[in-house]
């Protein structure tokens, strides 16, 4: 790594980022100086254009303490100009958007653009006519440092990066931040696969899977704008909190226009006041309830056995009921959406009636055949035929009448299964009853086969091992035209309908094609801490790969036993316990825990006390008592507040600098079994960057004792 400079290579750096920004800010200004009052034939055009002016400005802003550029690509020859967004020679800098100078020549190269594609790709094995490849060093926006690799000079020693490891190990406090910087060649695959295929991504804690979901969007974006701006995109999270953790790194990217939303957000129809014990909720998840809403749908339909008379003028015409019934099987035949084939079936009485006027020798047309498919006589018979069906409704008569639910889940659900789902209580009206989040799911499941749901141009479904099948197809469903990207880990599912495997997850999702990618390089926790919470790997995910972490960091672990009779015993690894708190009226492990809060705190960067559900309350006493400030998962982290106490139930997919787990055997006893809670425990394990503290005061599950290491 080259020390800062006066004068030299360093200087040029920072003088061309200088330029860079004041482009860019021209860039800016010359978007906010258009008058549009001439261009706009009314109102309404000049509302749209105005909008997306406005929109091009705040993609335009220059987040000061982002690097502009991260990057720099010296080519041994001259690199086409198409290649290169227009650019000539053969020097390009890679940074998040694209910056141009007056004279419309690139200054800043979108790290998307194909020219961009070397500075993740190239190696010395194969360096894609890359010479030098250069990283630079930021502290708050400006260049500090530069490391240069010369991929071309065999007589250079392969060695790691150092500014990219510092990079992937800074500090993290407030929101997710963007990998653009760190992307890995087999990540940067992952991220610039074709729109038109599903991807499912396996990746292990630390291996960069939900970023790399992240980037591809942002990908995707850049490289079918036009396609995606009329279907929609959208990122679907496990929770609020997840999803406000992750929210700054698309709009870090340039893109601001990209839907984030839970499963339940997508399919809330109903107001969810209730929940449903673990065996009920698995059933209602279940793939096969999809048929039985099917049946259910179906049964609405009744067949015709009166003919159809339709009066116009003097004459009289009549549809017999066979003829009626010939319709309604042709309809059912097809296999239609409910509410399409029961507004194609007037269209249908229609065509017999005018088929009739023709031959009696008139000449009805189109407006003749709409009015006779308006007809009352129609309409009364197409509503006694095929009724309107509401969603809610039905599923509410599934769940509280007995002998419906019967008649279609016959072969379907077992008469225990029945009675597992029924409600013990009748409920009045929709807005009465106390839905559950997978009576949501059902519900949006019979709005479907009623009507189609609104497909969008491509998803992204994180931590999608959590989901239900019945959520899978929720999901499917509004990405049944278009691609998906699902991002997940099979030993991070911890709900008790949690996938098996990605086959049958994307059966369910209707991807049955998606190619599935694992990633096994781990880049953010320390090799000792996933080794450790690799142990629990062969009792919740046999057979699935362990994470190879890239980093070292002696001491990253300790693991303490508190001593119910009062401080710490010698339960350690890897470093050495800290005093307990004496604060007065705390625990012996709530003081030990405060401690290992204020041993954490003392290091730079974000801190989570990550504990089982039931001991929070417990917890923010002892906190307070302390005198210890503390966020909600959720609350972004500042400077000034870096601790956050997070439920082990909202862990999963955040991750923090520094992590102390209160009570390892509280979190497996508070899942309903083993299996789930030692998945849970996973999760805690694996959120620390770099430093994890485990206390406990009851035994450790065995696979974490010390007598297994």
């Amino acid at each position: 790594m080259d020390p800062p400079d006066p004068g030299g290579p360093l200087a040029r750096e920072r003088a061309h980022l200088t330029a860079s920004r004041s482009a860019l800010r021209a860039m800016r200004e010359d978007v906010q100086a258009l008058d549009i009052r001439d261009v706009t034939a009314n109102w309404v055009n000049a509302a749209v254009l105005e909008a997306q002016i406005e929109d091009r400005i705040k993609a335009l802003a220059d987040l000061s303490h982002t690097p502009l550029f991260f990057g720099r690509l010296d080519y041994l020859h001259p690199v086409g100009a198409a290649e290169a967004e227009g650019a000539e020679g053969e020097r390009f800098y890679i940074g998040r958007r694209h910056v141009h100078d007056a004279d419309g020549d690139p200054m800043v190269i979108d790290w998307r653009a194909p020219a961009s594609q070397p500075f993740y790709r190239a190696s010395k094995k194969d360096p894609l006519d890359v010479g030098l490849r250069r990283r630079f060093g930021y502290t708050a926006g400006d260049i500090t440092a530069y490391e240069d690799e010369h991929l071309s000079d065999p007589a250079e020693a392969a060695r790691s990066s150092k500014l990219l490891q510092a990079e992937i190990e800074r500090p993290r406090v407030g929101p997710m931040r963007d990998i653009v910087a760190t992307i890995q060649p087999e990540q940067d695959e992952i991220v610039r696969s074709d729109l038109g295929g599903t991807v499912c991504v396996q990746g292990g804690p630390g291996t960069g899977k939900t970023a790399v979901g992240l980037h591809r969007v942002a990908y995707l974006l850049y490289a079918h704008r036009e396609r995606l701006a009329r279907t929609g995109t959208l990122v679907i999270g496990p929770n609020a909190s997840f999803l406000h953790y992750i929210e700054q790194v698309l709009p870090a990217l340039g893109e601001l226009e990209v839907k984030q939303a839970t499963v339940d957000d997508l399919v809330a129809s109903v107001d969810v006041r209730g929940t449903d014990p673990a065996p009920a909720a698995v059933i209602k998840g279940d793939a096969r309830m999809a048929e039985v809403l099917r049946r259910a749908v179906r049964s609405h339909v009744t067949p015709p056995t009166e003919p159809v008379v339709v009066v116009r003028g003097s004459r009289r015409w009549r549809v017999p009921a066979y003829e009626l019934e010939e319709f309604v099987e042709q309809l059912l035949a097809r296999d239609m959406r409910y509410g399409a084939a029961r507004e194609a079936l007037p269209q249908r009485i229609a065509h017999a009636v005018l088929v009739r006027m023709e031959e009696a020798g008139e000449a009805p047309d189109d407006r003749v055949q709409d009015a006779v498919a308006r007809n009352p006589a129609v309409k009364a018979a197409v509503k006694a035929v095929w009724p309107p069906v509401d969603p809610a409704k039905l599923v509410l008569r599934l769940l509280s009448d007995e002998e419906f639910l019967a008649a279609h889940a016959e072969g379907v659900l077992t008469p225990d299964e029945q009675k597992t789902i029924l409600w013990t209580k009748p409920v009045r009206s929709v807005k009465s009853a106390k839905w559950s989040a997978a009576d949501a799911v059902l519900i949006d499941e019979a709005g479907d086969l009623i009507a189609r749901t609104h497909s969008l141009g491509h998803v992204v479904i994180d931590e999608a091992q959590d989901l239900s099948p019945m959520q899978y197809r929720a999901v499917g469903r509004r990405c049944s035209t278009g691609s998906a990207t699902v991002l997940g880990d099979l030993a991070q599912g911890t709900t008790p309908w949690a996938t098996a495997s990605w086959t049958d997850a994307l059966r369910h999702l209707g991807k049955t094609d998606a190619v599935v990618e694992e990633l096994t390089a781990g880049f953010r926790v320390p090799r000792e801490v996933i080794a450790y919470a690799s142990r629990l790997l062969p009792s919740i995910a046999p057979g699935l790969a362990e994470v190879a972490s890239v980093r070292e960091s002696p001491g990253s672990l300790s693991v303490r036993s508190v001593s119910t009779a009062g401080g710490l015993d010698g339960a350690v690894v890897a470093a050495g316990p800290a005093e307990p708190a004496g604060s007065t009226g705390l625990s012996e492990l709530d003081a030990a825990v405060v401690a290992a809060c204020v041993e954490s705190l003392a290091h730079e960067g974000s801190t989570g006390l990550i504990a089982a559900d039931a001991r929070i309350p417990a917890l923010r006493e002892a906190l307070t008592a302390a005198g210890l400030p503390y966020l909600s998962p959720g609350e972004e982290t500042t400077a000034e507040a870096r601790l956050t106490l997070v439920p082990a139930s909202l862990a999963k997919g955040l991750e923090y600098d520094y992590v102390v787990l209160d009570e390892p055997a509280a979190v497996v006893d508070g899942e309903p079994d083993e299996r789930t809670g030692l998945r849970r425990l996973y999760v805690a394990l694996t959120r620390a960057v770099s430093g994890l503290i485990v206390l406990h005061a009851a035994e450790l599950p065995e696979p974490l004792s010390l007598s297994a290491m």
